[in-house]
């Protein structure tokens, strides 16, 4: 590689080192240019990535029909606020809806939309003084206050107390600590239907079914945080599709516009009324240019038939990574929901990580074992082979050396 090539990633890693606060472990490569499941660096190598944009791009890097409509619209118009009524922004909550339930207020992540249905729960409760909302360990929420403290792991609150009052944390799957944290004060429980940055851990059989049967019985809102399972990514519209229970409230972000900054909370229409104007707002949800992206994003997954295709393609990662399991005793569970795909190794997962980066192929370690993979919802089967095909090789060769 030559010293002009070096210095093209180096000129951006100086720049950031000069002028951008430090808050993000950053591995030292600049991308500049995405193409499918594939992104080039400043030094002109290429990567196979299966977490594109921490599953943001959902569809990849500049698939056709998104960047078509972005372009559109923005020589159309960008933005406007919500003082004025939005066509795209209607029609984008159709389509949600519609494919969904209930109506649909929009925000900029999957924190925001996390607030708004935090917001929603208290203010549906606060006519019985009911505030209280339970979460679970291991969960993960978002970064601003109220998200963060309804996110059960300690390590993100250090430094960060006190805390917002009216969180309960509660175990996975243990039905009768649920229980017992519910009382009088309690508005809602909240869940993911499949823990991402907890390991893509997914719940026992029957465990969020008995949750709705508690939130029946007491009153409470039942709350899905679908930030990763939404938009497809189980193999449904929505994860709750494939877990089979229907919550009262869904947020979403992520892959929502295809990696446009786009959050969502859509919650059933006899509670809608209960986020009052004046309460809650978003200067950015629902702009044109997200909204249009968003469109993109959904008529594309519906029109190339990848709910089909990734039901099919879960089954056979499922298939082969249990083979790995059996053959590799580093690899402890294998745990597959939809296109999200966690191995949980007997050791750190790090250095999994880097390994692939090594040879070209981007993974994610997540709850310290982890190698989480969230391949676009259009990955080819030739890119998954290839980049699974490289796991498989670092596992081994971690294996052998464990």
């Amino acid at each position: 590689m030559s010293a002009t090539a070096l210095s093209a990633s180096q000129a951006i890693i100086d720049l950031f080192d000069d002028y951008v606060i430090p808050n993000y472990r950053r591995q030292p490569i600049a991308l500049v240019r995405g193409e499918g499941s594939r992104v080039w660096d400043a030094d002109g190598r290429c990567y196979l990535d299966l977490f594109p944009g921490w599953g943001c791009n959902i569809l990849g890097y500049s698939p056709p029909r998104l960047v078509q409509a972005i372009q559109q619209q923005a020589a159309k118009l960008i933005h406007v606020p919500n003082t004025w009524y939005i066509e795209q922004q209607g029609r984008f909550a159709e389509f949600l809806c519609s494919r969904g339930f209930g109506k649909a207020f929009f925000c900029n992540s999957g924190a925001e939309a996390n607030e708004a249905a935090i917001k929603l729960a208290r203010l549906h409760g606060s006519a019985q003084n009911r505030y209280r909302v339970i979460t679970f360990e291991n969960g993960f929420h978002g970064r601003t206050f109220g998200a963060l403290t309804a996110t059960a792991q300690p390590k993100y609150h250090e430094g960060l107390g006190p805390l917002m009052a009216g969180f309960r944390y509660a175990k996975m799957n243990d039905v009768e600590t649920v229980r017992s944290l519910i009382d009088h004060e309690t508005a809602a429980i909240m869940i993911e239907p499949v823990q991402g940055e907890g390991g893509v851990r997914i719940p026992a059989p029957g465990f969020l079914q008995t949750l709705r049967t508690l939130c029946d019985e007491h009153g409470l809102l039942l709350i899905f945080d679908e930030v990763q399972t939404g938009m497809g990514r189980l193999g449904t519209w929505f994860g709750y599709q494939t877990l089979g229970v229907q919550p009262d409230v869904i947020t979403l972000a992520k892959g929502l516009a295809g990696g446009v900054a786009c959050g969502a909370m859509i919650c059933r229409d006899e509670f809608a009324a209960d986020l009052r104007p004046g309460m809650h707002a978003s200067t950015f949800g629902g702009n044109s240019l997200a909204m249009a992206a968003g469109l993109a994003v959904g008529e594309t997954i519906e029109q190339e038939g990848l709910l089909q295709h990734i039901q099919q393609v879960s089954a056979a990662v499922r298939t082969q990574l249990q083979g790995w399991q059996a053959e590799l005793p580093i690899i402890r569970e294998v745990r597959v929901c939809g296109m999200m795909i966690g191995i949980d190794l007997t050791i750190p997962s790090g250095p999994a990580v880097a390994k692939c980066m090594e040879r070209g192929v981007l993974v994610n370690s997540t709850n310290d074992t982890v190698v989480r993979l969230l391949p676009a919802l259009n990955v080819s089967a030739d890119d998954l082979d290839e980049g699974l095909s490289a796991v498989r090789e670092v596992l081994e060769e971690m294996a052998n050396q464990a």
